[in-house]
């Protein structure tokens, strides 16, 4: 008897947790991650877009450049990638890691976008 009023406490409880409106949480992430319904890819930002799938730096690059120039939401997108790393003195932008290293944030930007630019577009899959 004494199982079975145990076995219907657990039972009751585990309903009762399944119950609730927030998710279980390990730490301070859900224990499991759903997609909510009527999410259409196609429709998502890049930024967004570069946090789905693993895609290469350069795919990532070139998404930041359908946000408007010369905005920081668009400098943010670039971050996002690369996260800058100021130096009081850099040195000239040889690649577009480099550019990370520019402390002023127009400077940064006019580097991502040189770069991000001229590479030849990448089929996003």
């Amino acid at each position: 008897m004494r199982m079975i009023l145990a076995v219907a406490a657990v039972l009751c409880s585990a309903s009762a947790f399944a119950q609730t409106e927030k998710p279980p949480m390990v730490g301070d992430k859900p224990l499991v991650q759903v997609k909510p319904k009527g999410t259409n890819e196609a429709a998502a930002t890049p930024a967004a877009a570069a946090k789905g799938k693993p895609q290469s730096i350069a795919v990532r690059l070139q998404a930041c450049l359908e946000i408007d120039d010369g905005t920081k939401d668009r400098l943010n997108c670039y971050d996002a990638v690369i996260p800058p790393a100021p130096k009081p003195k850099p040195a000239k932008a040889k690649g577009y890691a480099d550019c990370r290293f520019f402390k002023e944030e127009d400077e940064r930007l006019a580097c991502f976008n040189g770069f991000a630019e001229s590479i030849p577009k990448l089929p996003r899959n």
